[in-house]
């Protein structure tokens, strides 16, 4: 079965316009990877598969290190080789991931013994919106002034920056 049959281009014109296409494609690909790669390091990114395996060198040849199941998880990106990111996860370990399983978005991890407050408002006598648990992961913007907005699963709020690992300046 011909998935491009010579019958779908009718005249020069559309064959023209189609192969135009594919390549303004394809080149779009190499630069959106070439822009990966000219990122200064380090920076935050965070896993965006639900399965992800760090090896201890930059290539599937290497042994897996870790395999991480919690997706959003804030990783620090400490090196680049080619494909491969060197990265450093929350507990400090060090290790090699594909591209292809981190996300450029911000994540952040609670941290402490005891729940961090979500507030309405980046201000400590704002109202508590919600209650985190250590360990839970959100979405982070708008970091100013010692608080950053989370945004866990939907439930937004304000947390104070010494509560959460993902926002440190690097």
């Amino acid at each position: 079965m011909n998935i491009i049959s010579p019958t779908l281009f009718t005249s020069p014109i559309r064959y023209a316009i189609f192969l135009c296409g594919a390549i303004l494609f394809i080149s779009s690909l190499t630069i959106s990877a070439n822009a990966q790669n000219k990122r200064k390091t380090p920076y935050w990114a965070s896993i965006d598969e639900s399965k992800a395996r760090m090896r201890t060198g930059p290539s599937t040849e290497y042994p897996v290190k870790w395999v991480y199941r919690r997706e959003k998880l804030p990783i620090k990106v400490i090196d680049i080789h080619q494909d491969w990111r060197k990265i450093e996860d929350p507990d400090g370990d060090q290790g090699w991931m594909h591209v292809r399983l981190l996300s450029p978005v911000r994540t952040a991890m609670v941290i402490g013994k005891s729940n961090a407050e979500l507030r309405d408002e980046p201000s400590p006598n704002a109202k508590i919106a919600w209650r985190a648990q250590p360990g839970v992961v959100g979405r982070i913007d708008d970091c100013k002034d010692g608080y950053c907005r989370m945004d866990v699963a939907g439930r937004v709020g304000y947390i104070d920056v010494r509560k959460i690992m993902g926002d440190e300046k690097i």
